[in-house]
């Protein structure tokens, strides 16, 4: 249960911080509005769920969160951007606590990780639901999104970097090439050790490796420009990062 109110926290918090990166006055207010419904929705499921689990601060953020949210809708629906805005960082705000405190008792050691996991999957899927926005939009400009999927490779790019820091600094890092070559190397009688080579390889392949290259392609169509074949190729960058974060939060955790 904690990892999927983990999960939840950090990425609205990532959908959240890319809602406040994205240029308010190229992009319709409707798209912040409906985007702040879903972040609505997760922070909502994440204090419901933390409700019974998770300590006081664990629901109580989130919660706010999901309240913040509401307000934000409201607020975009009327089409007044700097508050909408306001209430976008307030919920990025709340939710990167929330994450915290849920993951590793607040420490900003701690937290790095999961905030940067969750703007890896927040950026990616805000991209991709920027995309599909060019339906309603057919006008706004094609840089806008190339823009978001600029800000989903830099954020890969400082994940990336910081897994292969951990790995240098601890060999046996749950996440290092090393444990993937011990955990390969396991018997295939072991059915736990093959299990957890599979997820080192789904983590690898899928989130560290796939994604940038999928999100690359994306940036590459949009010189045709056609933003829905783009948005196509983001609809599978969005399921490679969230296959990548969800068994690399399985993978800590068994750690």
């Amino acid at each position: 249960m904690s990892l999927l109110i983990d999960f939840l926290c950090r990425f609205g918090w990532g959908l959240s911080a890319a809602l406040v990166i994205t240029p308010a006055a190229l992009v319709p207010a409707g798209f912040f509005r409906v985007n702040m419904l879903v972040v609505l929705g997760l922070a909502t499921f994440a204090a419901l769920l933390g409700g019974r689990t998770a300590p006081v601060a664990g629901w109580l953020l989130p919660g706010a969160a999901a309240f913040a949210a509401w307000l934000g809708s409201v607020a975009w629906f009327a089409e007044r951007s700097r508050a909408g805005l306001l209430f976008c960082a307030a919920c990025a705000i709340l939710l990167a606590a929330a994450t915290a405190v849920v993951h590793g008792g607040g420490t900003a050691g701690s937290a790095a990780a999961p905030l940067l996991s969750g703007l890896v999957t927040g950026l990616t899927v805000h991209a991709m639901l920027l995309g599909h926005w060019y339906l309603n939009a057919p006008g706004m400009r094609v840089d806008v999104l190339r823009r978001m999927i600029d800000a989903a490779l830099v954020a890969w790019a400082v994940q990336l970097a910081a897994t292969l820091a951990a790995a240098a600094l601890d060999p046996g890092h749950p996440l290092s090439p090393a444990g993937l070559a011990a955990a390969s190397s396991t018997p295939a009688t072991a059915g736990g050790g093959q299990t957890a080579a599979a997820l080192l390889w789904l983590r690898w392949l899928a989130g560290l490796v796939g994604l940038p290259v999928l999100l690359w392609l994306a940036r590459e169509t949009l010189k045709i420009p056609n933003t829905q074949s783009a948005t196509g190729i983001l609809y599978v960058a969005c399921l490679a990062a969230i296959l990548g974060e969800l068994t690399a939060q399985l993978l800590t955790a068994a750690a």
